[in-house]
């Protein structure tokens, strides 16, 4: 267990206490009521362990990052620029250095990476907006197959373009594993490089038309009148449509063997995993050891005997681009980066090197989850990112932010330092690991500016001093919340994002109802009193701001706590469509497993979003904020 330090005998000048170790171990740290706590010293022990010693001469091999004008400490060198040119430089990088990815030759003949950033994400200059933040999987129309897809995104953004908003926020659209079972949660895809073709449009894809999916549409529609997606069903469904049209058009190029191409070994890797997974099992893990690394005989003999299931699974990631481009148009479609990827996943199965074994991410405890979150990923070890030329890291930001123009990084504060729990510990026995913050916040402003996406940090729960003050130097927007924050929105800053709520906290509804009390009280073992309390502290920031009376409808409390908001002078402002249909359930209730988490369908399809009446209010209530210059990007 984790242990308090006496307050009296804590000193905020002593440095030991924020310094890690040579592991990168943070042996204190300060929890979200300002208490010192110690970790555990059997902790510290296994996660040293886990971590292992750095080489001794990793400062000489790992990757530098720099911005123009400074001087990295290398002398006189020769660069090969990403461009094909080679610069000579001694000294500080010049001011007209181009950003981006160069090599550098060392004097006594090594090589080492050189990474050149503008230091700041992109964002226009005094550009607001506001826009619907929305589960795609929950937002559904009467042509869906029984789960939101990029077809209905398509729709939400014409929608919301055509009543002013200016960003839509959606949840990870990342891969699980191809398999019979799919993985609910957003939040612990397979990979963090590739999508879910759950999301594909079936009718939209190229040959369709040559194939009869009539029975299967039909059964697919039925889907919609559940009361939970059933991703397991619309998989079947879905992929037994997507072969036969694969299987049917697959003379008919389209452009797609080009960029197959084009996507290089990642892709490969991926598409083989899939198709492993067919035969084997989604977890890399309990496979026959010849096929769990990825560059064996057998893995290679595997693709060539299979590969049309290869080719299959690298199609789906072809339509999945495609259908993403349409959607979003030249709209801003901040999309959601994932913590961290399933263990027997994709990524891990590439990147097992890096990865930590015997260990999983989470949070310590705090005032929304008294003992403390773990997520189930494993983490990735800092000084082996490192040493792989942070390229796992740059893939993953890379792809999340493609074809989109924005991102959310979940839990930001991970690119500081991550909770580690050892396996078969709780997840108040972790400890902080310290991670190479500064190099990876500049690797996030190369990739935000190469490829005009805006970027906006998740940093709620337990944020330690400077990190806010980072994000805002780096132009990366941080959260505002109504739920969490005690000053009146008017007095939020600029640089950050406004909402209500988000998926895993209650929605407006379901608070002033009481009915997410109720369900927390039926599916979490908190104290009912402990619940009663943050309910009453939740109705009091709203009641106390908006002036609301006890009888007031859920209607009246949506429009309410969204004219609070819209008093923020904040970059940007989100509305929920939970919110904004009165949905008294939020998508995920953290520390529950026998909820339908991530399973719940918006309760009103998206043709009849404009003309919902809680919709319009909200709509109309953020619609005051400035949204000029639009944030335009190039295609």
């Amino acid at each position: 267990m984790m242990s308090n330090v006496d307050p009296d005998s804590w000193s905020a000048e002593d440095e030991n206490l924020y310094q890690p170790d040579a592991w990168g171990l943070h042996r204190w740290w300060v929890d979200a009521d300002e208490q010192p706590q110690a970790v555990p010293e059997e902790t510290i022990r296994e996660l040293r362990e886990v971590i292992g010693r750095p080489p001794e001469d990793l400062e000489q091999r790992a990757p530098v990052v720099t911005r123009p004008g400074r001087d990295p400490g290398l002398g006189r060198v020769e660069i090969q620029c990403e461009d094909g040119t080679t610069r000579t430089v001694d000294g500080a990088i010049p001011a007209d250095f181009p950003h981006g990815y160069h090599v550098v030759n060392a004097p006594y003949g090594g090589r080492r990476r050189l990474i050149v950033s503008p230091g700041r994400c992109w964002l226009p200059e005094d550009w607001r907006a506001w826009g619907w933040t929305a589960q795609l999987y929950a937002t559904r129309s009467r042509q869906s197959w029984g789960i939101g897809d990029l077809a209905d995104l398509r729709t939400m953004r014409t929608w919301s373009e055509s009543i002013g908003a200016g960003f839509l926020l959606v949840n990870p659209l990342h891969a699980v594993a191809p398999t019979d079972e799919q993985e609910d949660s957003p939040y612990l895809p397979a990979t963090r490089r590739f999508r879910n073709p759950l999301y594909v449009r079936v009718e939209e894809v190229p040959g369709a038309e040559h194939v009869d999916l009539a029975s299967l549409a039909e059964r697919g529609r039925e889907l919609n009148s559940a009361g939970r997606i059933d991703r397991d069903a619309i998989w079947a469904l879905k992929r037994d449509a997507l072969w036969r049209i694969f299987a049917a058009s697959d003379a008919e190029d389209r452009g797609f063997t080009a960029w197959r191409a084009r996507q290089g070994q990642a892709l490969e890797d991926f598409a083989t995993w899939c198709a492993l997974t067919e035969v084997h099992g989604g977890d890399s893990g309990s496979w026959p050891e010849e096929f769990r690394r990825t560059d064996t005989r057998a893995v290679a003999r595997f693709a060539t005997t299979h590969a049309q299931r290869v080719r299959f699974h690298a199609w789906l990631q072809w339509l999945l681009e495609r259908q993403l481009q349409d959607a979003t148009g030249g709209l801003p479609v901040i999309q959601d980066l994932p913590i961290g990827a399933s263990g027997g996943g994709a990524d891990a199965w590439t990147w097992q090197h890096v990865l930590a074994e015997g260990v999983t991410i989470g949070a310590p405890p705090d005032a929304f989850n008294a003992t403390g979150q773990d997520w189930g990923s494993p983490p990735l070890v800092p000084w082996r990112l490192r040493l792989a030329d942070y390229e796992p890291f740059i893939q993953v930001v890379r792809s999340t932010m493609a074809s989109a123009g924005g991102i959310r990084i979940d839990h930001v504060m991970g690119l500081f330092r991550l909770w580690w729990v050892p396996a078969g510990r709780s997840a108040r026995e972790g400890a902080y690991v310290r991670y190479p913050s500064q190099d990876l916040l500049d690797i996030v402003a190369l990739e935000s500016q190469r490829a005009q996406a805006i970027v906006v940090g998740e940093d709620l729960g337990t944020v330690e001093p400077g990190v806010r003050e980072e994000l805002a130097e780096r132009a990366m927007l941080s959260y505002r919340l109504l739920w969490f924050e005690d000053e009146d929105p008017a007095e939020w800053p600029t640089d950050a994002l406004a909402a209500v709520t988000t998926h895993d906290l209650p929605t407006v509804s379901g608070l002033w109802t009481g009915s997410d009390l109720a369900e927390q009280s039926r599916f979490t073992q908190q104290p009912t009193a402990e619940l009663e309390s943050g309910r009453e502290e939740l109705l009091t920031r709203l009641r106390g701001r908006s002036g609301l009376a006890p009888a007031a409808t859920p209607e009246q409390a949506v429009a309410a706590a969204h004219r609070l908001i819209a008093r923020a002078p904040c970059t940007l402002l989100s509305a929920t469509l939970e919110d904004a249909v009165e949905a008294d359930r939020r998508p995920n209730m953290p520390g529950t497993t026998e909820r339908d988490n991530w399973c719940l369908p918006l309760p009103v399809m998206i043709e009849d979003l404009p003309d919902h009446p809680t919709v319009r209010q909200v709509a109309a209530a953020l619609g005051h904020h400035g949204h000029e210059p639009k944030a335009s990007r190039n295609r």
